[in-house]
């Protein structure tokens, strides 16, 4: 059995941060616990932790994606990758039986991320609820894969994905978001088990800031598809112009697709993925894509425009939209069908 190591990052915590480390350690847990720059006033605290754990610490506070990050450098130079790595929260929202079932789910299946999901029912403050549902929603659609508690501060995953996580961008909480994205970005599995909602006096201990915080997770979000956006004005911008010379619709609707696809192609590669895969192989990948729906995008547009005579700019729109959904479905059930999240 691999060891057990639970990360605790921490900033300006309460009392019962101690009760936890404690029974953490009396179910034979090694706890690293970080001190995210919370001060003096905190120092007698994390002095009583060290009892019960390793603690590191920031001098000033750098955000919990950091501090997840100075857990994880620690954890790989200390023991390696034959470990299990659980993150909890240091507010009380975890119990100790969650973690450790969840290190025993990656004990059989080591290549797979769990995390503690929360059914988010019963007294559960509205931010909390409005928040969860909103980022749900938007990381739906924006990679295909249907996680219900994105924001969950419990996971686990084996030693060997610390690496990994090591490269992931991110210093305060759109980390654990980053982390979501990019996994379901390189197929990686993605697993949840239900775990109970825990909110202590209205979760008045989180370190959450409703907007600041948010804006940075949506943008983390929003930026995997900021570049089909721009590629769809390039392409009906240019669509537009050549429809009026003598090209024709058809020779038009190629030229702006071959054109916006390049666009499209280029953003993703060097600042959505910073893919650093050859980019002749890439590229070729990416193209063969493109062309299977340009041709259907094409045989669309010329039944719209010279069989049912629809405008072509109103033609152009409604096959955006028909291909947009395609294009959707088709990442959900087919690239997307093999990672379903399972609840246990």
């Amino acid at each position: 059995m691999s060891k057990y190591i639970a990360l605790v990052p921490a900033y300006e915590p309460e009392e019962l941060m101690i009760g936890l480390l404690q029974e953490l350690s009396e179910k034979n847990f090694e706890s690293v616990v970080i001190d995210d720059g919370s001060g003096e006033n905190f120092s007698h605290l994390f002095d009583e932790a060290k009892k019960y754990a390793t603690v590191l610490t920031h001098e000033q506070n750098m955000g919990k994606g950091q501090g997840i990050r100075t857990g994880l450098t620690y954890i790989k130079e200390s023991f390696g990758e034959d470990c299990i790595v659980v993150t909890v929260d240091a507010d009380g929202q975890h119990k100790v039986v969650d973690a450790l079932k969840l290190c025993k789910l990656v004990e059989s299946t080591p290549d797979t991320l769990w995390l503690g999901s929360r059914k988010l029912t019963g007294k559960v403050p509205f931010r909390s609820r409005f928040g969860n549902g909103m980022t749900r929603l938007v990381y739906r659609l924006s990679t295909g894969l249907k996680v219900h508690d994105t924001q969950t501060g419990l996971r686990a995953f084996s030693g060997k994905l610390i690496p990994r996580m090591l490269e992931t961008g991110g210093n305060r909480y759109e980390y654990e978001m980053n982390i979501l994205l990019e996994f379901a970005r390189e197929k990686r599995p993605i697993e949840e088990m239900e775990i109970e909602t825990i909110y202590l006096n209205n979760n008045e201990a989180s370190h959450f800031n409703t907007l600041k915080d948010s804006f940075r997770i949506y943008k983390e979000i929003l930026k995997f598809s900021a570049s089909s956006l721009i590629s769809f004005f390039v392409d009906y911008i240019l669509f537009s112009v050549l429809s009026f010379t003598p090209l024709g619709t058809a020779l038009a609707n190629i030229i702006a697709r071959v054109v916006s696809s390049t666009v499209n192609f280029t953003i993703n590669r060097k600042f959505v993925f910073k893919s650093k895969e050859n980019i002749f192989k890439s590229a070729l990948s990416y193209f063969l894509l493109a062309a299977a729906i340009l041709a259907g995008n094409t045989a669309v547009m010329y039944l719209f425009t010279e069989v049912w005579n629809i405008y072509p700019m109103v033609a152009k729109i409604i096959t955006e939209i028909l291909f947009f959904v395609i294009s959707w479905i088709v990442q959900r059930f087919i690239i997307f069908g093999k990672r379903t999240i399972t609840k246990k």
